[in-house]
């Protein structure tokens, strides 16, 4: 399979050249992702960005970030990213706005009010999504990444990609198939990939500063988390946690912890599990990892959160006791809902 087989989307035509034409109409050109961005909403952002200014240069084309913050420190190293702009400071009524990696409006956080004032909205995303917000949507919970997406319509549309773009995408693509560990690790993400390495993108670079690139502050809150692993349901189920004064004590960020999720997903033996990370305002932010074939999803859902079925989250008010008081059942009860399956399958058949 080559990438010509994967980027040639009939299913998706019409969408793509709706988005085109509303680019080509519009003056004023904003593109955000959600809240608390991870490497994808990132890197989907500046990837979609910086084509369409190379392709449409007399445009006025802003990165948002949807908080009032800048972009998280390990991300800081994508071409763009000294430009964000905090959706909270944007003031223009933009004609065209376009949403990436956010299946809710809400997740747009300071964003959203700017949603509102543009004149027409666009989304791409590859998550499941309750209700759409937009005027045209590609959302494909199929795909690893909304940067998978990007790339596709870039190259649809025969929008250039060159070695700025393509290391934007491919971050996203890394980030959020977990360096291609995660279930979500297709023949597609690998196929994209391929063609951004060949524009230019620079995996090592990527490598280097989003997981070789760690504070010693950052290594020893790491060392905090993984020794209060702890295991539940025979070892199935793995949780641990964060407090804000751990975060404080050792000068952590919150947007530094993503990657804490994946210390207790690596135990053996683990089909799902919990981080727990304490905010400042009396809410706690869980993140959700499965393997196999385990969905996450609606734990997250059921807690007004979401994501996909192998890695979700959602933000919970209360204490982490309390937390994991309402998540540890609901997270037992689905491991035990495989194993009754799997017990059954394996029953001998009586005549």
């Amino acid at each position: 399979m080559d990438s010509d087989d994967l980027l040639d989307l009939p299913a998706y035509a019409d969408e793509y050249w709706a988005i085109l034409d509303l680019i080509d109409a519009a003056e004023k050109v904003a593109i955000c992702g959600h809240t608390s961005p991870d490497g994808d909403a990132l890197g989907s952002t500046l990837g979609l960005g910086l084509a369409l200014r190379g392709r449409f240069p007399s445009k006025d084309i802003t990165f948002l970030i949807a908080d009032d913050a800048p972009a998280p420190r390990i991300y800081r190293f994508l071409a763009g990213a000294d430009e964000l702009v905090p959706a909270a400071r944007y003031t223009a009524d933009p004609d065209l706005f376009i949403a990436v990696d956010c299946p809710v409006l809400d997740r747009l956080a300071d964003g959203e009010a700017v949603v509102r004032r543009a004149d027409k909205v666009v989304c791409f995303d590859h998550h499941p999504a309750r209700e759409e917000f937009a005027d045209v949507v590609v959302r494909r919970p199929d795909a690893a990444a909304a940067s998978v997406l990007i790339a596709e319509f870039l190259s649809f549309v025969n929008i250039s990609i060159d070695a700025a773009v393509a290391s934007s995408l491919l971050c996203g693509i890394v980030t959020d198939t977990g360096r291609f560990q995660y279930q979500n690790a297709d023949p597609e993400s690998f196929c994209v990939a391929s063609m951004l390495v060949a524009a230019g993108a620079d995996p090592a670079r990527i490598a280097l500063e989003v997981y070789q690139s760690q504070r010693l502050e950052y290594l020893k809150l790491e060392s905090v988390v993984m020794s209060r692993i702890r295991l539940v349901a025979d070892g199935r189920v793995a949780y641990s946690y964060a407090r804000a004064v751990d975060l404080a004590e050792y000068g952590v960020s919150h947007d530094e912890c993503d990657g804490l999720v994946d210390i207790v997903r690596s135990v053996m033996g683990v089909e799902v599990c919990l981080f727990l990370k304490e905010l400042d305002n009396g809410k706690v932010r869980g993140n959700l990892r499965a393997k196999g074939a385990l969905d996450v999803s609606g734990i997250a859902a059921a807690f007004n959160g979401g994501g996909h079925a192998a890695a979700a989250g959602f933000t919970y008010e209360g204490t982490i006791e309390d937390t994991l008081r309402a998540a540890l059942p609901m997270l037992i009860e689905l491991v035990d809902s495989v194993r009754d399956v799997e017990e059954l399958a394996c029953a001998p058949n009586e005549a």
